[in-house]
């Protein structure tokens, strides 16, 4: 591939591999020798406790190698699967602890929860010796409701956690909210449900262990979204065996969505059956399993309430959210309702006073954590559902609310209520533009052409702003080789992004080396710096590591050109891949520099041989892309079910790296928006605790006839926090389709229901429901 730099849509470099067979997901991963396989026991109810666990017809089965059980967790001294986050009390007091045993121990407390492992030779066998276990259980009460579990006499999922609430947090100024709405003209509520998701990921969690008896070390084979998360947690934090011990790898991923960042109790369960039997333990989970066992996202409840002054200016926000974590706290499911998602509710207006109230409720389900999003798909559903139900409440509509009360960009840097910080943006323009090119002025006329037809037209907007591209440090180390390539080792993890595009037009952009000299290597721990993939910081965090060891090469290069051509360093200019003594003909190429780099009397003082080199970014501030999604649908009121006719979005991302990678970012989370809007949505049923949407028997994901063809277009803002320019997309779409579809459906509804708010997902069968209760209503 010849070189090519930032702002071009390249396609793919790591398509043609992965698409001719070529892609190492963790089941292709190639074993040494044969691996046994691993089969997790779950118990089948929502809480319950353990009386007795009889293993021994288990052990006694074919091929079995090995059964484990949490009083085999507690000889052995293991730790739990820790939550990372700590959380402080609106009372100043610290959160709730919640323990995780791998396996559980005295009760159960949700359905699929982990009993106990059973290892054998074949798959078949393990699953048959499973079966034999023997698991005295007494049932007990269960509450699976988000808003319920945390009221008086729900039953209590952890005894030491009163009311099912682990933490009651608290963000903004309270006094001074509270203030505005004493002085409000006008208060306006809303009650709004974010229905719980399951992730599903195309390739499944997935580990395999094999062990070393040489130097008595594991290598962990995991889908992950960053070795360096799971390793230590793995090794110091559960086994105790020390991080030098294990060494944690990760191939092709085939798609995380936050949920592959975390350890799952199966990971330490697969490295302690290997270390145990001291040969490779393989765990691949069926669909279902994973509906059982993978970390689910959103699922909150919340009262929002605004106050308003005569002009329908926005005084005061105040936000009550009641999130549901599960049965246990995960790593980051503390952070995600609270900081992560909670500052995002000033969106891009400019509310003075906000305050936010986040219950964590403990529920008999999976535990809940980080979803494409992280709680900025929660917040900006929140906000901008709430804001287009302002505007109706008031008469002023959509756009006109929405314009009083943005945030103008005369008034950039904007510090926003909850203490960040916007350094770039056009918002209101991004709006009009996202109008022009959706057609809002020509909607009546589109409108009044279905209503002919029977069929009921609606239009939704919905602006947002998410907060990215903050977190930990992000290193690259880069590797000169003899073949005259250059090897990068990122601590990010690729799961379907194009990272190594990505990286690699960094790079070829800064050196002018030609893209296929640069490799990038990523998921080992023996090679790769520390990092996670999370919160669109790759390109802006780690994409700007690869532009700092660019630039250090070039640095370190121009002293060595200069020892070599016995030329002073400020007569070295470099371009293209080629350092030049000005104003002559004379050169040396960046590789050949690079072996010059290697001689002992080219070595600058104090430095080392070569041109290899690292740099680490360390966030000095986040970065905010903002934008407007416009849903244009039509409804056929006889049946409930709804076409989206055009979808549009106007974005902000600061520097577009690569036009088409961003696009395609865009289009699959608009995919999972709109799947949570209008199919998705888990379900426990309150009476038994069971999942009732356990399979895609009855867990609904998009069709193709369901996610919209997507018309995207840009008008960036520079972003001035980080050298790239760049904002961040990853997880744009998702977080702005949600409420752009549900204000699309409350506008074709409206006029002939009277109906104000509906819940996601808005099925045909739930529309059509509603429809008919208001034509029964009506008929009465």
């Amino acid at each position: 591939m010849a070189k090519f730099g930032i702002g071009q849509s390249v396609r793919r470099v790591e398509d043609p591999r992965l698409l001719t067979g070529g892609g190492r997901y963790t089941d292709d991963t190639k074993l040494s020798g044969p691996a046994a396989r691993a089969y997790v026991l779950r118990s089948p109810h929502a809480h319950a406790d353990i009386k007795s666990i009889d293993t021994s017809a288990a052990r006694k089965a074919p091929g079995v190698l090995l059964v484990l059980t949490g009083e085999d967790v507690k000889k052995a001294g293991y730790g739990d699967l820790p939550c990372l986050v700590p959380v402080t009390n609106r009372d100043g007091t610290p959160r709730g602890e919640t323990p995780r045993p791998m396996l559980a121990l005295d009760r159960v407390r949700h359905v699929g929860d982990p009993v106990a492992l059973v290892v054998a030779e074949t798959l078949e066998q393990a699953k048959d010796a499973a079966e034999l276990i023997e698991v005295d259980y007494e049932a007990r009460p269960h509450t699976v409701g988000t808003f319920e579990s945390a009221q008086p006499g729900a039953p209590l999922v952890h005894d030491h956690i009163k009311g099912n609430l682990v933490f009651d947090w608290e963000m903004g100024d309270r006094a001074r909210t509270e203030a505005a709405f004493a002085k409000a003209d006008r208060v306006v509520k809303l009650e709004i449900v974010n229905n719980r998701l399951v992730v599903n990921s195309m390739e499944p969690r997935g580990a395999i262990c094999e062990y070393d008896p040489a130097d008595d070390r594991s290598t962990l084979w995991v889908s992950s979204q960053g070795v360096s998360v799971i390793r230590p947690v793995v090794a110091d934090m559960i086994l105790k065996i020390g991080q030098p011990k294990l060494r944690v790898r990760t191939g092709d991923v085939g798609g995380g969505f936050g949920m592959k960042i975390f350890v799952h109790p199966e990971y330490p369960l697969v490295v302690w059956a290997s270390r145990e039997l001291k040969r490779t333990v393989k765990w691949i989970p069926d669909r279902q399993e994973a509906f059982l066992s993978d970390v689910q996202g959103r699922d909150h409840v919340s009262l929002a309430e605004m106050a308003l002054d005569k002009d329908c200016k926005f005084l005061g926000l105040r936000v009550t959210t009641h999130a549901a974590l599960g049965a246990y706290l995960s790593h980051f499911g503390a952070f995600i309702p609270t900081m992560a998602g909670s500052g995002m509710l000033a969106g891009l207006y400019q509310t003075p006073a906000i305050y936010v109230n986040v219950k964590g409720v403990m529920t008999n389900t999976v535990p809940t954590d980080a979803y494409r999003g992280a709680g900025r798909p929660e917040a900006a559903y929140l906000l901008e559902r709430f804001v287009d139900h302002i505007g109706r409440e008031t008469g002023l509509g959509p756009v006109e609310i929405r314009k009083r009360n943005l945030v103008k960009p005369n008034q950039i840097p904007w510090n926003t209520a909850l203490g960040d910080t916007f350094d770039s943006g056009d918002f209101d323009n991004v709006m009009l533009k996202g109008m022009e090119k959706a057609d809002w002025q020509g909607f009546p006329a589109r409108r009044a052409a279905s209503l002919a037809k029977g069929k009921w037209r609606g239009m939704g907007m919905a602006t947002y702003v998410e907060k990215c591209s903050g977190g930990a440090p992000e290193s690259a180390i880069a590797k000169f080789n003899e073949d005259d390539t250059i090897t990068v080792f990122v601590g990010v993890q690729t799961n379907g992004q194009g990272h190594e595009t990505a990286f690699t037009q960094i790079m070829s952009a800064r050196l002018g080396v030609d893209a296929d000299r640069i490799r990038i290597v990523q998921g080992d721990s023996d090679f790769t710096p520390e990092g996670m993939t999370g919160g669109s910081r790759s390109i802006p965090v780690a994409g700007a590591a690869v532009l700092g060891v660019s630039d250090n090469i070039i640095e370190k290069g121009k002293l060595v050109a200069a020892s070599a051509m016995e030329a002073a360093v400020g007569d070295i200019e470099y371009a293209d891949a080629t350092f030049r003594i000005v104003g002559t003909d004379r050169t040396m190429s960046l590789f050949d520099v690079a072996r010059a780099a290697k001689d002992p009397k080219h070595v600058p003082e104090g430095g080392k041989p070569g041109l290899d080199d690292a740099f680490t970014r360390t966030p000095q501030a986040a970065t905010f892309p903002n934008g407007c999604h416009i849903c244009e649908l039509e409804i056929d009121p006889d049946t409930g079910t709804l076409e989206i006719l055009n979808y549009s979005i106007m974005d902000d991302f600061g520097t577009a790296l690569n036009p088409l990678l961003l696009q395609g970012q865009v289009h699959g989370g608009v995919g999972q928006g709109v799947g949570q809007a209008l199919t998705e949505k888990t379900i426990y049923d309150p009476e038994s605790g069971q999942l009732m949407s356990g399979s895609f028997m009855d867990y609904a994901l998009p069709r193709a006839d369901v996610v919209p063809h997507v018309k995207f277009d840009m008008h960036n803002s520079l972003c001035t926090t980080n050298p790239l320019g760049v904002k961040g997309a990853g997880e744009a779409g998702a977080i702005g389709a949600p409420p752009a579809v549900i204000n699309a459906i409350v506008d074709a509804i409206h006029p002939h229901t009277g109906l104000k708010h509906i819940d996601m997902p808005v099925t045909a069968s739930s529309l059509w429901a509603a429809i008919e209760a208001h034509r029964a209503k009506k008929a009465a």
